[in-house]
């Protein structure tokens, strides 16, 4: 083990990772440079990043223009605070560039540094504005089942998934949960898209109505749902969701840290899904993971309550963080964007999205334990699990089917992730991605998965075919 490997191993408390197995073996890989869509560790390897790292490096890696931008602010004004109406140049610049990019009825950005602040401003915002109202018992906010919306206190809860609240004594207990539109473990046999949607809309309903619609604030929801497994909602979900929220007076939050600034082929997912939303949360594709950056576009109809005369009994608006507004990541944003401007990434992104989704419906069109390949944009995955006579059934968690893959794809050279709470892979590499490295990183995985597929065989853990 090299001498910083060990470091690491010694000091780093890392995210997301078995605490004793790291003690004991150290770091899988420790990246020391990267280029384009490329990682090359400490050992002089390189691999192809098909992840874009955690689905932020949207312009690719190695980008002198940001680079320089950070330089330069930090050299010009490393830092000043947005408190008491203090401002700086590049944050105003950016937050009218971010609007310009929005969906229609947004006219302000708050910004944060992470997608988990974000959502817990968002939080405290649909309560800010209920109780400006005069409606202080709508403090409840229903997320979904393998939804992704941070690790905070609120958004380690509000995110559906059960490794998130193990330990940890969450969701909070104003947070519920209803189910995903999962195409494989949802939808039922024989359910079209309109059908589909209409049952969901009907279970946020019967929710809402369960708990008292004057006890709910807000639905918050991914455009297509990134950690739980990449599942892009069926045609007619979002119109019938929003249906539901206005009748009983709901604010809809779309959590866009993924999707948003290109990662769906367009600017914003919401749009593109056909989701209305009040609030919007980003992060991630807004500096493409150079610098720290998130915002929370607020709409129209929130704002002009949050900024009225019945706010003022509250007096100063207390929230806020030391970085919100930080020039240096302003700065960074701000090239970001004028990088995926000039070279026509957000299209480009569509292009080689649709062309992903192709290589992967071809590629894995014959292994028996596909259930599913699905995506939009440049954000895909593949579903594993078993075949049976009655259907697709999920592999016992202790065969650790999508981790096994994950690892032999990374051995070959090839970054994908194991998602939690099923064996999904995802694929989201950068804009920049040629298509013969979507043709590497397909085949790659595609060997890998069916490495494991004969492995699962030899052991009798298949049912038979």
């Amino acid at each position: 083990m090299s001498g910083t490997r060990d470091l690491d191993r010694r000091y780093v408390f890392h995210p997301f990772s078995m605490a004793q197995t790291h003690e004991q073996g150290g770091a899988q890989m420790m990246a020391r440079s990267a280029e384009g869509c490329w990682i090359t560790d400490d050992d002089g390897r390189r691999y192809l990043d098909a992840m874009a790292g955690l689905w932020c490096v949207n312009v690719g890696y190695g980008r002198e223009r940001i680079a320089d931008a950070l330089a330069d602010q930090a050299r010009q004004l490393s830092y000043f605070h947005g408190f008491s109406s203090m401002a700086t140049e590049p944050a105003a610049i950016l937050a009218q560039r971010v609007i310009d990019k929005a969906p229609d009825g947004f006219s302000k950005v708050f910004f944060g540094a992470s997608g988990s602040d974000a959502n817990d401003t968002q939080a405290k915002l649909v309560w800010y504005y209920n109780n400006v109202r005069g409606k202080p018992e709508k403090k409840k906010i229903i997320a979904r089942d393998r939804g992704y919306h941070g690790v905070s206190v609120m958004t380690g809860g509000l995110t559906g998934l059960p490794g998130l609240h193990a330990g940890f004594d969450l969701p909070l207990p104003m947070i519920r949960h209803v189910s995903a539109p999962h195409n494989i473990w949802t939808r039922h046999a024989g359910e079209d898209d309109a059908a589909f949607s209409a049952r969901l809309a009907q279970e946020l309903e019967d929710l809402i109505l369960a708990e008292g619609p004057e006890t709910v604030g807000a639905f918050i929801a991914e455009p297509v749902m990134g950690a739980g497994g990449v599942i892009v909602p069926p045609e007619g979900y979002f119109p019938a969701i929003r249906q539901v929220l206005d009748r009983y007076d709901v604010l809809l939050i779309a959590d866009e840290v993924i999707c948003g600034f290109g990662r769906l082929g367009h600017w914003f997912g919401s749009p593109a899904t056909g989701m209305t939303p009040d609030l919007i949360s980003v992060a991630k594709g807004i500096t493409s993971g150079y610098a720290p950056l998130s915002g929370v576009l607020v709409g129209d109809k929130v704002w002009q309550v949050i900024s009225g005369a019945g706010a003022a009994k509250y007096g100063v608006f207390g929230h806020g963080y030391t970085y919100t507004a930080h020039p240096v990541m302003a700065a960074a944003a701000l090239a970001n964007l004028d990088i995926v401007e000039e070279e026509g990434l957000v299209a480009r992104a569509a292009e080689m999205g649709a062309y992903l989704n192709t290589a992967l419906a071809r590629a894995f069109d014959d292994l028996p334990i596909v259930a599913e390949t699905r995506g939009k944009g440049l954000m895909a995955a593949v579903e594993f699990a078993r075949p049976t006579a009655e259907g697709w059934q999920r592999f016992d968690a202790a065969q650790t089917v999508g981790p096994r893959i994950v690892r032999a794809a990374l051995e070959d050279g090839v970054i994908v992730r194991a998602l939690p709470n099923g064996d999904a892979v995802s694929f989201s590499p950068p804009f920049t991605v040629t298509p013969e490295e979507i043709d590497l990183a397909v085949s790659t995985v595609r060997k890998a998965a069916g490495a494991v597929c004969d492995a699962l065989r030899a052991d009798d853990a298949l049912a038979p075919l």
